[in-house]
This record gives C-alpha cells, sequence and structure tokens, in this order.
C-alpha cells in the first residue's frame, strides 16, 4: 500500500489590512501601558512628597487644605505650651500669624518655647484657626537654617 503525498498547503497570504489591525491593536496596547505607568508614577511619587506649609502659607490657602492632612511649620510661642491629658497645646507663629495646636501624645524631648516645629496633621473644621495634631517634629541642628535660609528661624537667629 503506498502512501498518498502529502500535499502541502501553501501559506495563505497576510493581507494588509490584517497587518494594519495588528499595527493598530499594538499601538493602543502600547498606549494603554505606557498611560497605566505614568499614572502610577503620578500617583506613587505624589503621595510619598513631604509638603509643608509656613504659618503664613497655612493662613493663606485654610480654605483649600479644608481638612486635608499636611506639615505645618512654625516658631513656638514663648508661653503657649500647655499639658493635658491628650497631649499638649501650643502655638506656632510667623511674624504676626498665629495657628493654636491641639497635639495627641507626647512631644520630643527637645520641645520648647521660641524653636521651630513641623506639626503634623489637619485644620479643625469652622471657627478659629485650631490645628489638630498627631506628630511633633523639632528641627535641632544648624544645619536646617543653612538649607532653609527663608524659613522660620528662632528669635536669637538660631536652631536650638
Amino acid at each position: 500500500m503506498t502512501e498518498a503525498p502529502a500535499t502541502e498547503r501553501p501559506p495563505t497570504p497576510v493581507d494588509s489590512s490584517t497587518r494594519r489591525r495588528t499595527k493598530r491593536r499594538l499601538w493602543v496596547v502600547a498606549a494603554v501601558l505606557v498611560g497605566a505607568l505614568v499614572f502610577l508614577l503620578v500617583e506613587g511619587l505624589g503621595s510619598s512628597l513631604d509638603y509643608f506649609n509656613t504659618v503664613d502659607q497655612a493662613l493663606a490657602h485654610r480654605g483649600s487644605l479644608g481638612t486635608s492632612t499636611f506639615r505645618l511649620e512654625g516658631l513656638v510661642d514663648p508661653g503657649s505650651i500647655h499639658r493635658t491629658s491628650q497631649g499638649t497645646d501650643f502655638s506656632v507663629s510667623q511674624g504676626s500669624s498665629r495657628v493654636v495646636v491641639h497635639d495627641v501624645g507626647s512631644p520630643p524631648e527637645l520641645f520648647q518655647p521660641n524653636i521651630p516645629v513641623v506639626v503634623v496633621g489637619h485644620f479643625a473644621s469652622g471657627g478659629a484657626p485650631l490645628f489638630l495634631a498627631n506628630e511633633i517634629m523639632v528641627k535641632h541642628s544648624a544645619n536646617y537654617i543653612a538649607a532653609h535660609p527663608g524659613r522660620v528661624r528662632a528669635p536669637n537667629g538660631s536652631v536650638r
């Protein structure tokens, strides 16, 4: 018994419209992937940046800040520190601008009047500018002034 010779089918020609559709699909997929990557980078980097406002800036933008969390920088006012059962109440200022801070938790050891601090929290809704904080950061090196010459300084011009 003899086998019939296998006949090869000739390759089906891929027409140019099929090639164009395939190319278009690849471009769409690539554009979607690039868009997703850009979105993830913007969202990831945007949320990892540390933003902080001086007292003047925070008061000027209080309406747009609302109750969102941010970092507030100011000079601790002398005579304003009062320990509470929940933490510490005090005020920070920059020039003639002043914000009352209600902090929950323990302040750092270096916390004292007349030093620049950064507090993390948000404005309370309505009324006088009350800042509800959950963290106090004390800048305690002379490097801070060198790195931020236009920022808040202690009355003697240095950072303690």
